[in-house]
């Protein structure tokens, strides 16, 4: 689906309230990556608890993938820029990520699942961000979609390209809607020097991650690729509003409505209080996740 469309004027556009600097890391059987929205963020960026970054050439970095684990309490939404990845789990899902595509899973009470890479060679790329569910569906079964490149809406703009994965851009729906968090979740691609705005509710908590090339905002603050700029919470603000540096840029743009409960983590389960983590893995001991 593609749609043409102008972008509307934003009044009192947020700015960056500061950057960040990922932390390489090592998930699963030995994959590569690079964690931007650590532990120590999820208050600040709430309903969101994790963004992870995965981009290589070389098959040692991904190949292992990430073989049975469980989840409670949150959902992943894995989006493919390259390569090829098997998803299977216990709640009988099973799919195959391609380029352009995403899955989205609802962990819910709790699921075991594998992320498998279907190639020994080329290039991977793309990211995992974990969306926590309020306490209220922290228990609902597990739930699984596939979304090809194809179903995920094209906006589109003079030097502006926008893939709207998850909330709305210009009236144009996106793939995926969650009531209460409300996620945002857009890929921007921008011509060097093209402006980009965005609509966004103040009540919502912003971040944007650059994957190419650069923006700048009208602070002078310039995001270049590879960091993550946290958008300030202004009150009064209508959205956000930056300009593409001269060699373009490409990013994902990521907003939703905090939640403002309690977050009990332990490693994949994120529950809202100690004895229900303490269940969780009780649950999971007992093999009675789905």
């Amino acid at each position: 689906m593609t749609a043409a469309l102008h972008a509307t004027t934003i009044a009192t556009p947020r700015q960056v309230e500061r950057l960040i600097q990922g932390v390489a890391t090592r998930e699963g059987a030995g994959v590569n990556l690079t964690r931007l929205l650590t532990r120590d963020l999820q208050r600040r960026l709430d309903p969101f608890l994790m963004l992870d970054a995965f981009a290589s050439d070389a098959a040692e970095d991904y190949i292992a993938g990430f073989p049975d684990h469980p989840h409670r309490g949150f959902e992943t939404i894995t989006y493919m820029l390259e390569g090829r990845m098997r998803h299977r789990d216990s709640a009988g899902h099973e799919g195959l990520l391609e380029a352009g595509g995403v899955q989205w899973m609802t962990a819910g009470r709790g699921v075991i699942h594998s992320e498998l890479p279907e190639q020994q060679e080329g290039r991977m790329e793309g990211f995992q961000l974990w969306l926590n569910l309020p306490g209220r569906d922290k228990m609902r079964d597990p739930w699984y979609r596939d979304i090809p490149a194809a179903e995920i809406p094209l906006v589109e703009s003079p030097g502006v390209q926008v893939r709207v994965i998850a909330g709305e851009r210009h009236g144009v729906a996106g793939a995926m809607q969650r009531d209460v968090t409300q996620p945002l979740y857009l890929d921007v691609q921008l011509a060097p020097g093209a402006d980009f705005e965005q609509a966004l509710p103040d009540t919502h908590n912003a971040f944007l991650y650059v994957y190419r090339g650069g923006v700048r905002f009208d602070s002078g603050c310039l995001v270049g690729s590879g960091r993550m700029a946290i958008l300030a919470n202004t009150p009064g603000s209508d959205g956000l509003r930056f300009t593409a540096a001269e060699e373009g840029a490409r990013l994902i743009l990521v907003a939703g409505q905090p939640l403002n409960e309690p977050i009990a983590q332990y490693g994949p389960f994120v529950m809202n209080t100690e004895g229900e983590l303490l269940q969780a893995v009780r649950d999971f001991q007992a093999g009675t996740f789905a």
